[in-house]
């Protein structure tokens, strides 16, 4: 009997290559339709949200805005939001941006939130969210310089400027947390939830 058990390829809404990677490590079939929502548009419209809520609702409309057009398929949305206190970050926009963020994360502790979402026929069938805890060590503005040399573009694909599979381990003293959840799918819950519909062998 084969692992996957559903007739199509898991739909993934996102252009996320760790996202895509964690799938395809797991022996998932997908087929990648990156959502293209104006993510800033959608919370505006939403009015305030915390960042847990802002990750779960952009999970669903990635999710949702995919599965329009794919009816009868299963497609999963994910979102990551981070926390520092009570201020939230987003992708940097540009180098100076992400050295600006990483200047203000240094030597504290933050969060990252990450959510998932399974839309299906425009129902959402599955969603989660989880939390993971990261102390960043005290980083000097010589090394900050050093690190977005080495990290380049990447260094823009991910909030709070860092790829902790990357290179962006280099900026921390302690992690705690899925790992999973830190690359921003909660992998294991996904999985869990796709043996119970019947598209993965239980």
């Amino acid at each position: 009997m084969p692992l996957w058990r559903a007739a199509d390829p898991l739909v993934l809404a996102s252009h996320s290559e760790s996202r895509r990677a964690m799938l395809e490590a797991a022996g998932i079939p997908i087929e990648i339709r990156p959502a293209k929502i104006d993510e800033r548009a959608v919370e505006s419209a939403a009015g305030p949200l915390d960042p847990v809520a802002a990750a779960a609702l952009l999970a669903r409309e990635k999710a949702k805005s995919v599965a329009r057009h794919l009816p009868h398929r299963l497609v999963v949305g994910a979102d990551q939001t981070l926390s520092l206190g009570m201020r939230r970050f987003d992708k940097p926009k540009d180098r100076d941006a992400a050295y600006s963020q990483l200047k203000l994360l240094a030597g504290h502790t933050h969060r990252l939130h990450a959510a998932v979402a399974v839309v299906s026929n425009g129902e959402v069938v599955f969603s989660h969210t989880d939390d993971a805890v990261l102390s960043m060590r005290n980083l000097s503005a010589s090394f900050l310089d050093t690190y977005l040399d080495a990290a380049g573009d990447t260094a823009l694909d991910s909030v709070g400027a860092y790829q902790l599979e990357r290179l962006g381990v280099h900026l921390f003293d302690r992690v705690e947390g899925d790992h999973f959840t830190i690359l921003g799918l909660p992998l294991l819950k996904l999985l869990d939830f796709l043996r119970r519909h019947g598209s993965l062998s239980a």
